[in-house]
């Protein structure tokens, strides 16, 4: 039992970094990027290419992070341009649409040119005891990162002046665009952010089990669902609600098996809206 808790934690740390790049694009933006999934597996190809070709692999997780980040970007800029001249529904129904487009293409186009490529980064450090159960190192190191990244994603919206100027648009983006908050350039911030966050959930999951190709999907429904538990908007909910997931997936996967696995988390999900509508730590309209 220790031992599938443990994994859980390991597994829901990285499903609620996952979460928070989705969320805190909607909240800014009010646009639900279902392509999301998609920059993580970028990522991950990009990192596992650069790797084969000879670079290391601290500079190869830079080269896939810098990849997420670079589509990211592309996408605030070109298709996402309209959508943000539309309101509430109808914003977030093109988003919807646009970007599950952009889904597909990157899929279509990752299967046909690197049908067989994934990433897996070995950690080939002893096994480490925790709660008398032996860990393995990858899995430590990757709630390392993801800890860190949290507490550094902590401290720059509580503690900056362009954190806080990114909570008041989240909040309120007409009255933040009369304190002089520029709105445009708060987008183009989180949606950069966002892409980070996808390097760093794929260089997390590779560290525990392969990254392939076909995951692009799997990650955006994983993020949809921590997003909806935690809150839209909310980054504390977006862990907390990424922890319990992650345990929840590892004890069903444990105990019942994986092929039930998605249909728990729905029911999961689903029940917090019915309790909770807003999420754990949602705003209520």
């Amino acid at each position: 039992m220790t031992a599938v808790i443990l994994d859980g934690i390991v597994l829901g740390l990285q499903f609620g970094l996952l979460g928070v790049g989705l969320t805190v694009v909607y909240g800014i933006g009010g646009v639900l990027n279902l392509a999301y999934g998609q920059l993580a597996v970028v990522a991950a190809i990009v990192m596992s290419l650069t790797m084969r070709s000879g670079l290391a692999t601290g500079p190869a997780v830079l080269a896939g992070i810098s990849a997420a980040v670079a589509i990211a970007l592309l996408l605030n800029f070109t298709i996402l341009k309209p959508v943000y001249k539309r309101d509430d529904e109808d914003r977030v129904l093109l988003s919807l649409l646009l970007t599950i487009g952009v889904a597909f293409i990157i899929d279509g186009f990752l299967v046909w040119r690197y049908p067989i490529e994934a990433l897996s980064l070995n950690i080939d450090w002893d096994p480490v005891s925790i709660l008398g159960v032996r860990m393995r190192a990858g899995s430590l190191l990757a709630s390392a990162i993801t800890l860190l990244a949290g507490g550094a994603l902590i401290f720059f919206f509580r503690t900056t002046t362009t954190g806080k100027a990114v909570r008041s648009v989240i909040q309120d983006e007409v009255g933040a665009r009369l304190c002089g908050v520029n709105p445009a350039a708060v987008r183009t911030l989180i949606f950069a952010l966002s892409g980070v966050l996808a390097g760093l959930f794929a260089t997390t999951q590779a560290m525990t089990s392969p990254v392939p190709i076909s995951a692009g999907f799997d990650f955006t429904i994983t993020a949809l669902l921590v997003t909806v538990v935690g809150g839209l908007g909310s980054i504390r909910g977006a862990f907390l609600a990424g922890l319990i997931l992650g345990v929840v997936n590892a004890m069903s996967s444990f105990y019942i098996g994986s092929y039930v696995t998605t249909i728990i988390l729905l029911a999961a999900a689903a029940l917090t809206i019915v309790v909770r509508p807003s999420g754990l730590f949602g705003a209520k309209a």
